[in-house]
């Protein structure tokens, strides 16, 4: 349980850095990709120090290879669908696609890994789905312009495949023994595909590096490198099951941070919001103790 606790607040920082980005104009593409760089050679750094050999070759040809890869891929892509979405589209949209996308690893623990769905336990997950909306929205209205909603889709499945695919490989590719060299191919395929998009800005945009944007995102990669190690380490604790994991840590999150948003942003909830903070809380309970 520990694992999840540290896992949330590693996350909700994460979180709370995305705003400073708007406050200070940080280049989202280009903090991201140093993020991913960052939380790639941390991973490499914990390896040598486990004197954990680490030859290419050995690398290519493991079993943990193809889901880091994936899991990279979708990394990247669902990381700036989100920036473009919460600036195209609204931050409550954006994340509660994000956040709903917690579904698909539900789905894919009860179905491929025949966990155990309660009555409880479904009941809590109904109620995680209606907090992250409640949560995410001013109102309880969503209402964006329909030529967005491929964007919305793809953060949702982006989201969720990379959670997915993060849930099978820890029950069945990940060790002791590989577990760091799997997060720095992680990490390091999301920086190398986020460099070809840069690329791209540099060279038919004109865009500029910007000195700021590389230190707000080593700034940002040390969080990052932690929230996957203790998600892992979490999915791996015999005491919770993976459909459990991936909505308590959710809405640990949406917790942590509304509260955050409270203390550091003055942010201000409704009503709305509250009531589904509570819910999450409930949800949280339903989920975990029974």
């Amino acid at each position: 349980m520990i694992d999840i606790l540290y896992t949330v607040i590693t996350f909700s920082s994460m979180l709370m850095l995305f705003k400073y980005f708007g406050k200070y104009q940080i280049n989202n593409l280009q903090a991201i990709i140093v993020n991913y760089f960052t939380a790639g050679n941390l991973s490499l750094i914990v390896a040598h120090n486990n004197n954990i050999k680490i030859s290419l070759p050995d690398i290519i040809y493991s079993t943990y290879i193809i889901p880091s890869l994936i899991i990279g891929f979708f990394f990247i892509v669902t990381f700036n669908l989100l920036a473009f979405g919460t600036q195209k589209i609204g931050i409550a949209i954006s994340t509660v696609a994000n956040k709903m996308s917690m579904i698909i690893p539900v789905i894919i623990g009860i179905s491929l890994f025949s966990e155990k769905l309660g009555m409880f336990k479904l009941i809590g997950i109904v109620l995680a789905i209606s907090a992250i909306y409640m949560t995410s929205t001013t109102s309880g209205k969503l209402s964006f312009d329909k030529k967005f909603l491929p964007i919305i889709l793809l953060i949702f499945f982006g989201q969720g495949i990379a959670d997915g695919t993060l849930s099978w490989a820890q029950k069945f590719t990940i060790t002791p023994d590989n577990t760091a060299l799997f997060f720095a191919c992680t990490f390091l395929s999301a920086g190398i595909l986020g460099s070809l998009f840069l690329l791209y800005e540099l060279i038919v945009k004109k865009i500029k590096l910007q000195s700021k944007s590389i230190l707000w995102g080593i700034a940002l990669g040390i969080p990052n490198y932690f929230t996957l190690h203790f998600f892992v380490s979490s999915l791996q604790s015999p005491i919770l099951e993976s459909s459990q994991v991936f909505p308590v840590v959710n809405m640990g999150v949406i917790i942590l941070s509304a509260v955050g948003g409270i203390l550091l942003f003055k942010e201000k909830l409704t009503t709305f919001n509250w009531s589904g903070i509570a819910l999450a809380v409930m949800a949280i309970s339903l989920i975990t103790f029974f």
